[in-house]
């Protein structure tokens, strides 16, 4: 038997132990987790981004991380993710691998983010992979900002999931868009010569679409000297006025091309890949004329910026007065701020204790049903690390604008493979209820 002073010993303990236990049932979940994830507070989620702030690429790309940055704050404002603010630490890898490679390092040694979101460029991101390895680290790579049809393939990339619609596919949908309007044109196409450009070639000869003239260029070579050679060629190999010429590089080799060839007097029919596309970009470099760029032709998986019939448009519009210094609204600004909506869906779709290992499976599960601006639809899946799957065509005028032909978004899809190019059906969600998903 107990004694009696022992007894009341025991009595007390077992009272201080059930008062102890009242207060850790009135805890908040998160406070009872001994670990949190890599990234992850009571208060706060740390994100990373790379991207060229300064650089020959940074023309337009450098608005991207800033309209993440709008629309993250604007959450933040509005209670944040299940109570946790959005931090978003961007880093300049000025488009060069080897210093993209050192910038993501410090993303995850120094300043420990949760997740990798947004990174920009083929090459780039393609050096990350090699070096940092990602996947292996089980660390999240969401919506990588290039088309490199890799970065979809999960057993290659377990833990990356693409954007944009991969290159091949764009190729696909511009040659079956080609054959169907200009059969009886001569065609020469511009094409960076790496990764980006043999995916676009790839895509091309999957497609059966055969060039008259050829002309790569090698990355960060393009300027105005390297587009008078570029309009050379073309006109030597019988490229005409009329005929179809493809640029497929980034925005400054295009308003490099148009200004030489408004010079020149030369006036193919200009059809622009959709990472050198970007109006904006284009008319901001100097002695591009308006008329060279009006009537060419461009592609976007996105609705034109400028149309404000548009939900998501006029939502991202709001966002951008209010938290972006009111820059100018353009692709690139659209592409932030959509990416960012969706990087919230996934946070919330991961709980309310976000691990790296939810999040990814969080997308794999209900990515492809997220809220978007998308005009196509997207391709996650537990198999495919697939993004967007389509295009649709549209022409510029004398503004700078792309509006979709004959005034209607007509997307086409298809895949990285030997799949056909068809008509969408698609209907893209609508916009969430004052532009924050709720994921219900």
């Amino acid at each position: 038997m107990i004694g009696s002073h022992r007894k009341k010993q025991f009595m007390l303990a077992s009272a201080a132990l059930a008062v102890s236990g009242l207060a850790l049932s009135a805890l908040p979940a998160q406070a009872l987790n001994v670990r949190q994830e890599v990234g992850v507070t009571a208060t706060t989620i740390k994100l990373g981004i790379t991207v060229p702030v300064t650089g020959i690429a940074a023309p337009g790309y450098n608005k991207v991380a800033p309209a993440m940055k709008a629309y993250f704050d604007y959450v933040n404002a509005n209670g944040g993710v299940y109570g946790r603010k959005i931090s978003l630490v961007v880093k300049d890898d000025g488009y060069i691998p080897t210093l993209a490679v050192a910038k993501t390092k410090e993303l995850l040694l120094k300043d420990k983010v949760f997740a990798v979101v947004g990174a920009l460029g083929t090459a780039t991101h393609k050096a990350v992979s090699r070096s940092v390895n990602l996947g292996r680290q089980g660390i999240p790579d969401l919506f990588v900002n290039t088309g490199y049809s890799g970065f979809g393939v999960k057993k290659d990339y377990p833990t990356t999931f693409a954007l944009l619609p991969s290159y091949i596919m764009e190729a696909k949908i511009m040659s079956s868009y080609i054959k169907e309007n200009f059969s009886t044109k001569k065609i020469g196409i511009i094409v960076q010569d790496d990764d980006f450009g043999d995916d676009a070639i790839a895509g091309f000869g999957q497609a059966g679409l055969t060039f008259d003239s050829t002309i790569p260029y090698a990355s960060g070579s393009q300027s105005a000297a390297k587009a008078a050679e570029w309009v050379t060629k073309l006109k030597k190999d019988g490229i005409t006025n009329g005929d179809v010429v493809i640029l497929f590089g980034v925005t400054t080799a295009t308003a490099a091309a148009l200004a030489v060839a408004g010079a020149y007097g030369f006036k193919p029919q200009w059809i622009l890949g959709s990472v050198g596309g970007d109006a904006t970009t284009i008319k901001a470099a100097t002695a591009v004329p308006a008329a060279v760029l009006n009537g060419a032709i461009g592609a976007s998986f996105l609705p034109a910026p400028t149309d404000t019939s548009d939900e998501y448009i006029k939502f991202f519009q709001g966002i951008n007065t209010t938290y972006n210094h009111a820059v100018t609204f353009d692709n690139n600004v659209l592409v932030g701020m959509n990416s960012a909506m969706m990087i919230v869906q996934a946070l919330r779709a991961a709980g309310q204790n976000p691990t790296r290992k939810g999040l990814i499976t969080a997308l794999e599960t209900k990515g492809s049903t997220f809220a978007s601006a998308g005009l196509a639809p997207l391709g996650y899946s537990a198999k495919s690390h697939v993004g967007y799957t389509g295009y649709w065509f549209g022409k510029y005028n004398l503004a700078g604008e792309l509006k979709p032909v004959d005034n209607a978004y007509v997307v086409y899809t298809t895949d990285s493979g030997t799949g056909q190019v068809v008509k969408s059906t698609y209907k893209r969600p609508a916009l969430p209820t004052n532009g924050l998903p709720s994921n219900s």
